[in-house]
């Protein structure tokens, strides 16, 4: 899921935009992928000349004037600091938002004759450009359209718990609900069984390492590959918290939902390493600016887009 460019890109332009190379050679840009022409970046990263408008309109006034705002909204106590909470909490309101925005519109584009409900006939339409209907009972012989059909049947499955009021259809809430099951409370029990459905092959109430790791099967002549390292490493060290050997219906919880929470956290560590001058583990206003490019090449302002959105820099919101 995503809204717009791809972060990369964003992060790359705003460098080019905001100033970061234009010292020296405004026709270059450093990248990951080390020099490259800026006007390269324009037109392949973008996408076309309407996104690079909107980023090049606002002055440096402007820019300046809305990151101030910005970083007065993040500091939640007022006391002229950015803590590392603080920048956390920020970054996943944001995620949140831009979430529910995506859900917004697309709930536009599935609602065909706009009577502000998103029939399953609709979802059907808007993505597969016809109603489709399997039988709940018939497995398919050929292994890709039985696939699918499984699929297809877990977003039923979806679409009607996400349909509270039981009216035909989902209005925008219930839509938020379906497509960000793991944003809405009453959606909790669902995803935790729909993922026992999955994983839970011996019926325990519960997924073992070895449930966990799916088909994979140990040849006891080779060591595991380095992909089976990893997921072994993440089974024990960040889902199994109480190391009982497996997973319990909240600690599932914790593993099919995007943990938005440590991403965030990550990167609030991430800013404080690269930006705090004084080594106090918190950011004031003269530092973040003093940073501006990196500030804006984040996830704290997701990558620039919040000195266009006045969700986030206006303060009255």
């Amino acid at each position: 899921m995503r809204l717009g460019p791809r972060p990369a890109a964003l992060a790359l332009l705003l460098l080019l935009l905001l100033g970061a190379a234009a010292a020296g050679d405004a026709e270059e840009l450093q990248d990951a992928q080390g020099e490259q022409h800026a006007e390269y970046h324009r037109e392949a990263l973008l996408g076309g000349q309407e996104e690079v408008d909107e980023y090049v309109k606002l002055t440096p006034e402007e820019q300046h004037k809305r990151l101030k705002s910005i970083i007065r909204k993040i500091d939640l106590d007022s006391d002229g600091f950015l803590t590392e909470s603080e920048l956390s909490s920020w970054i996943q309101m944001s995620f949140k938002h831009y979430a529910m925005q995506e859900a917004k519109q697309q709930f536009v584009e599935y609602d065909k004759n706009s009577d502000g409900i998103v029939s399953w006939d609709e979802y059907n339409i808007q993505m597969y450009d016809r109603v489709i209907d399997f039988d709940e009972n018939t497995a398919l012989d050929d292994a890709e359209e039985e696939s699918f059909r499984q699929l297809h049947l877990k977003d039923k499955k979806r679409f009607e718990k996400a349909n509270q009021d039981l009216d035909p259809g989902l209005n925008l809430e219930e839509f938020i609900a379906f497509e960000h099951p793991e944003e809405v409370d009453y959606m909790t029990e669902f995803v935790i069984q729909e993922a026992l459905e999955e994983h839970d092959k011996n019926g325990d109430g519960f997924v073992s390492l070895e449930e966990f790791l799916g088909d994979y099967r140990r040849d006891p002549t080779n060591e595991d590959p380095e992909w089976i390292l990893v997921e072994k490493d993440r089974f024990l060290n960040d889902y199994d918290k109480d190391t009982d050997g497996r997973l319990d219906p909240q600690e599932l919880l914790s593993w099919v939902v995007p943990n938005n929470q440590g991403i965030a956290q990550e990167e609030a560590l991430h800013l404080l390493d690269e930006m705090d001058l004084n080594s106090d583990r918190k950011l004031s206003e003269a530092e973040v600016l003093e940073n501006q490019d990196l500030f804006l090449t984040s996830e704290a302002t997701d990558y620039g887009r919040q000195l266009h959105d006045a969700h986030f820099y206006h303060d009255e919101l």
